[in-house]
């Protein structure tokens, strides 16, 4: 599809979960300031779908004005994306691995079948260039693939935001970083390991700025962050939020590879490994896209105050 310099994209989102509905909101709110065209979203068939989901999700889309698409992104054949994908300008995947191994790449192989002039990919994590191949998690070497394909043509500008895990991730007890019943928080590899973290809610405004004015970070890798901060930080940052000591615990990576072993099936303990590391999981805030445009995030000692009584 061609794409005037001056025409404002058509733009598809793929998925309303979580991030997808922060981005639809933010985008909507870019669309009625006539940055976007028109805005749609493409989710699972209505047939496929709990009613009482169904009517709550599609009467947030006709708040905001969003027209539905139906497809399933976990059966549906490139061909048949790449034909939903035509009739768009930009396209941006806030799905994850609905369909399994390979469905990230599906998707962006629709997407270059389709010649959108502008796709964002589900890349709303780490730095996987820095990352590297062999972290522990399969689906990040299939990010990596992602880039590779993107990389390889010409035809299809695309748009990285690397955004670090969900701020809400950090005291999910699964993940065991923070455990406050028993007053303890610890860390991954190393206390001066870094993370890089950001709220769903930023994560769509600065994906709707981004999208907006997308031919400014055409074939980019965008960073953004709500905050950065080491393990250390987090301890001392928990302690002063709830007014009281922690017990500190490191655990360290080869505690944490031998834990992974012997439960090769439990994805938590694998995705603890990918984090004990020195880079790739974190950057500076001051470099990053909202740090340079001005655009107030929400850090993690904001974000504990407001969520931490909910959680204890």
């Amino acid at each position: 599809m061609n794409l005037t310099l001056s025409a404002a994209p058509t733009t598809l989102v793929l998925g309303a979960g979580e991030l997808g509905s922060n981005v639809l909101a933010a985008l909507a709110v870019q669309r009625d300031q006539g940055r976007i065209a028109s805005l749609s979203v493409l989710l699972r068939p209505t047939a496929d779908t709990d009613p009482e989901e169904h009517h709550s999700t599609q009467a947030r889309l006709q708040a905001l004005g969003v027209q539905r698409v139906e497809a399933d992104l976990a059966t549906a054949s490139e061909a048949e994306l790449a034909a939903i994908f035509s009739g768009y300008t930009q396209v941006i995947c806030c799905t994850g691995f609905v369909g399994g191994s390979g469905t990230q790449r599906r998707i962006t192989a629709a997407v270059l079948r389709a010649g959108v002039a502008h796709y964002i990919p589900w890349q709303f994590g780490v730095d996987y260039d820095v990352v590297g191949r062999g972290s522990g998690q399969a689906v990040w070497d299939e990010q990596l693939d992602v880039r590779t394909m993107l990389r390889g043509q010409r035809d299809v500008q695309w748009t990285i935001v690397s955004t670090g895990m969900f701020t809400s991730f950090v005291p999910l007890p699964a993940f065991g970083l923070v455990d406050l019943q028993q007053g303890l928080v610890r860390a991954l590899g190393d206390w001066d390991y870094r993370l890089t973290v950001t709220t769903p809610e930023d994560i769509g405004q600065l994906t709707a700025r981004i999208a907006a004015d997308w031919r400014a970070f055409a074939d980019q890798v965008v960073h953004v962050a709500g905050d950065t901060f080491s393990y250390r930080t987090l301890a001392d940052t928990l302690e002063r939020v709830l007014g009281r000591p922690l017990r500190r615990e490191l655990w360290p990576l080869a505690q944490l590879r031998a834990d992974a072993q012997a439960h090769p099936h439990d994805g938590m303990r694998q995705y603890r490994v990918a984090f004990a590391r020195a880079d790739g999981v974190a950057w500076p805030k001051a470099d990053t896209f909202n740090a340079r445009e001005g655009i107030a995030t929400t850090g993690l000692e904001d974000w504990l105050r407001t969520h931490l009584p909910a959680l204890a």
